[in-house]
């Protein structure tokens, strides 16, 4: 059979997403040899829109995106995939413009990877930072060895969250991200294998959620006052899994990683964030670690 041309393939129908798209979704990560994840793709169809094109051979999906909107100010943009047999031929290009129309002109922003982002510039998105995936087995630090600089004068403390601390997370994410993201937070303690908190003084100045990725554990979106919360959430989360950890962090957090580099988490990949429609993302940066998933900013 003779795959179909670039012009019929631009003549396939966009539909909206559900559901049960989940496994064609999951086969199309597999595809492109991501981890299939359908853990995650049923949090991002229940709280994001995405839109598909059916495989014109009736095997899958073709290609995929998906927008998680945060109100008339922001929408990310994510999982924009194409199976293999059709990449090449203009059908993301063709998705992305159709997502871009639907949006009417609302704030984007999304990662791009270093295959991705020639498309992206082209679209008229502009990169305004970066962000470092390190992943490895963390290693904790010896008893022996005097606790690091940001936390040597830390009185943090960290606890797993409870229901009523919802409200105190959604006040301290909206500093921090910018935007209203309650519909996706209200989700964290059935998506995450474990939700964490940090106080100081009985404050609350920071969160975290770790959750599986294939044999890796995630954690995303880590929000917190400083780099001295960030390790302590990062690490008292890490001492409840053993598997292996992954983490996209802000690149402008310099100090992070370099900690996390001395636990043994190493640079995996790094992406571009970019916008359109507005000069920076909102919110506070020195305060936004790392986003719960690079399809969801």
């Amino acid at each position: 059979m003779h795959s179909p041309s670039p012009h019929s393939l631009a003549d396939l129908p966009i539909r909206r997403l559900n559901r049960g798209d989940l496994v064609p979704c999951a086969d199309l990560c597999e595809d492109r040899g991501w981890p299939r994840d359908e853990h995650r793709w049923g949090l991002l169809l229940s709280a994001g829109t995405g839109y598909g094109i059916d495989a014109p051979d009736g095997k899958g999906l073709a290609a995929t995106c998906l927008t998680t909107s945060y109100g008339p100010g922001l929408t990310a943009v994510g999982m924009l995939l194409v199976a293999g047999r059709y990449a090449r031929q203009g059908i993301a290009r063709r998705l992305m413009r159709h997502v871009m129309e639907t949006e009417k002109g609302a704030p984007l922003a999304l990662y791009a990877t270093e295959q991705g982002r020639p498309l992206y510039e082209d679209l008229g998105f502009s990169p305004v930072g970066r962000a470092e995936r390190v992943g490895g087995r963390w290693t904790p630090a010896d008893p022996g060895d005097l606790p690091s600089t940001a936390l040597s004068t830390s009185s943090v403390t960290t606890r797993p969250a409870a229901a009523d601390d919802l409200q105190a997370m959604i006040r301290l994410d909206l500093t921090a991200f910018g935007a209203d993201r309650t519909h996706l937070l209200a989700r964290l303690p059935a998506f995450s294998d474990r939700l964490q908190v940090a106080e100081d003084h009985g404050e609350l100045v920071g969160y975290a959620a770790l959750w599986p990725s294939g044999p890796t554990a995630v954690v995303g979106p880590l929000v917190a006052r400083d780099t001295a919360v960030a390790e302590a959430l990062i690490s008292d989360l890490a001492a409840t899994t053993d598997r292996p950890l992954r983490i996209d962090v802000e690149h402008r957090h310099k100090e992070l990683l370099g900690l996390l580099a001395d636990r043994g988490l190493k640079p995996v990949s790094r992406t571009t964030v970019m916008t359109y429609g507005a000069a920076d993302l909102p919110g506070d940066a020195a305060r936004r670690f790392a986003p719960l998933t690079l399809a969801t900013g």
